[in-house]
């Protein structure tokens, strides 16, 4: 379809081809009308370099004295898409990209979206993990979520990345208290994104990776068979050995744990444990071939009023003694003790997603106060860090460069690299189609180049 725009001298740029087939595996679920509206409000939120509200998106893309602008606000705030839907799309396409086989790692976190206002009604008081530390609590208001992340290989990055690809807003418990119903936590949310995951694939091994807020009982229980749970653990976590096997002469119902094990503490200070030295291939502060020392074994995870779990269990000491030691758990006992380290690493490229989306997608400079618009937007940026992500692999190669200068040395792509390509693209898509005559001369149009102008004076 020819977009409208194309045909309007000084209703703003032309969406770039490109985009097009960029987004064309969304297209079917959005109407011809919202579908337009759409590319104009992702290339505008790719190109803007500060603030992601719809005006600087409309401005950025040339659309300032568009007297429509209202229909691009509806689009975030009562257009018939869904959210839920489009999130099972990018799943598939993130998947297909960079984990076509072997299990797939989701990591799972949730993060505070600053933001004030008494019309934002799902806000709460929490808080705030960028700004808290252990001897120092710091309060924020705004809205929670919880975001579930592919944790894979990127090429151009060669890397491990943290692509969202469902995100859930989890309302304050003033918020659900105000409407009489009961109030979820956010254990009780990550049980629901986890359960819809596995049902978006079907046919394949999932393994979950979260902190210690994940470590509860009712989340492993409704992991199906397939699907593993790692997280960190707590040294005083009860676990129990096995019961004893029944004979025809056993009285009562069938008991669903034996014996109390030592608590992993317990283990830590024992001088009989036994202790295996491993090299990780990645730790804390970027850490490559760290050596630790591991122990572990395996337990019933067992509190009243959920089934019994098996678990592996790994002790990780760091001999040097600058970290405390800590616990990880699996409720595959099957996995090696490396490989639940392994893959628990990769839960901190959660941590450089957030902070990435804040600085270059601009999360929490948007304004929108409408429920339906928040419900929207927030999952939408962060989706679209996966989108640039993708994209990237079809812009850099081997052979790129990083952005970098003399003062800063940098061997490696990052996101900083990835969308800087991709806005390249989009700014350069058609101006070839400006100067045909000579495809040698790339001809700026003076519009577009004010634009760019502005865009750097200012930039926020």
């Amino acid at each position: 379809m020819t977009d409208h725009n194309e045909n309007c001298v000084g209703s703003g740029d032309p969406v770039p081809h490109i985009l097009r087939q960029w987004l064309s595996s969304f297209r079917p679920w959005f109407t011809a009308p919202s579908w337009e509206h759409l590319l104009v409000l992702v290339m505008g939120a790719i190109l803007s370099p500060g603030k992601r509200t719809v005006t600087s998106c409309l401005r950025i893309t040339g659309r300032a004295e568009a007297g429509n602008f209202s229909l691009y606000h509806q689009l975030l705030n009562r257009a018939r898409w869904n959210p839920r839907t489009l999130a099972s799309r990018l799943l598939s396409v993130v998947v297909a990209s960079l984990a076509p086989d072997g299990p797939i790692v989701i990591g799972m976190d949730d993060t505070i979206e600053r933001r004030w206002g008494p019309k934002i009604a799902a806000r709460g008081i929490y808080r705030d993990p960028v700004r808290s530390s252990h001897g120092h609590f710091v309060k924020a208001s705004g809205l929670r979520w919880l975001s579930f992340m592919v944790l894979a290989p990127v090429p151009w990055a060669k890397c491990i990345k943290a692509l969202p690809v469902l995100t859930l807003l989890c309302p304050s418990e003033r918020y659900d208290k105000k409407r009489g119903q009961k109030h979820k936590l956010l254990t009780d949310w990550a049980r629901q994104g986890l359960m819809q995951l596995c049902r978006w694939l079907p046919e394949r091994d999932l393994i979950f990776v979260g902190d210690s807020s994940f470590a509860v009982h009712t989340l492993a229980a409704a992991l199906p068979g397939r699907a593993t749970l790692i997280t960190r653990l707590r040294l005083d976590a009860s676990l129990f050995s096995p019961p004893d096997p029944r004979h025809e002469h056993t009285l009562g119902r069938p008991a669903q744990k034996g014996m109390p094990l030592p608590k992993l503490k317990a283990v830590l200070n024992n001088p009989k444990t036994a202790w295996q030295r491993i090299v990780a291939s990645s730790w804390y502060g970027r850490q490559t071939d760290k050596h630790l020392d591991i122990t572990t074994g395996t337990g019933l995870w067992y509190r009243r009023g959920t089934p019994p779990r098996p678990i592996r269990w790994v002790l990780v000491r760091d001999p040097t003694g600058r970290r405390e030691p800590q616990a990880f758990m699996s409720t595959n006992t099957e996995l090696e003790p490396t490989q639940i380290i392994a893959y628990f690493v990769r839960r901190w490229q959660i941590e450089v997603t957030f902070a990435e989306t804040r600085a270059h997608l601009g999360v929490e400079t948007q304004r929108q106060w409408n429920g339906n618009a928040i419900i929207r937007t927030t999952p939408s940026l962060l989706a679209l860090y996966s989108l640039v992500t993708l994209w990237a692999s079809n812009v850099l190669s081997q052979t790129t460069r990083p952005y970098a200068a003399a003062w800063h040395k940098k061997a490696d792509l990052t996101f900083t690299d990835a969308i800087g390509a991709v806005r390249l693209v989009l700014w350069s898509g058609d101006l070839y189609r400006h100067s045909p005559s000579n495809p040698q001369m790339h001809k700026i149009p003076p519009g577009r180049l004010q634009r760019m102008a502005q865009a750097l004076c200012f930039a926020a």
